[in-house]
């Protein structure tokens, strides 16, 4: 079964360079481009995995990794902090809210996609 994977980030760059990334190594994926998106699609797609930037639109990524955690439905669901955020403080503050993983921008697409594959069980 394939492994779905919502990309939530406002840099069209990065979106364009996750989705090409991700797809081309099998995963089905979603974009949304701010937090208010991200977490209505969260709901409706089910992802197996939200990649996550801190700074958004609407609600920044800290504000939806909580909101996915306190909604039962989606407490579940891997979350991954991909952001250019990458002090100690802001680290701690992601695993804190309930994150599974934090990476820095930039980043590794190696390492991205050993992370991604990790956090999936695969």
């Amino acid at each position: 079964m394939t492994k779905k994977v919502l990309i939530a980030d406002d840099e069209p760059n990065i979106v364009i360079s996750l989705e090409f990334l991700l797809r081309r190594e099998g995963f089905d994926v979603v974009v949304a481009v701010d937090g208010e998106e991200a977490l209505a699609k969260a709901r409706s797609e089910k992802p197996d995995l939200v990649l996550l930037d801190v700074m958004m639109p609407k609600m920044n990524g800290f504000d939806v990794c909580q909101a996915l955690r306190a909604d039962p439905e989606l407490a579940g669901m891997r979350v991954l902090m991909l952001t250019a955020k990458g002090r100690e403080t802001e680290v701690s503050k992601g695993l804190g809210l309930g994150a599974n993983a934090y990476m820095t921008k930039p980043f590794s697409t190696k390492e991205l996609v050993a992370q991604v594959r990790s956090l999936l069980g695969m």
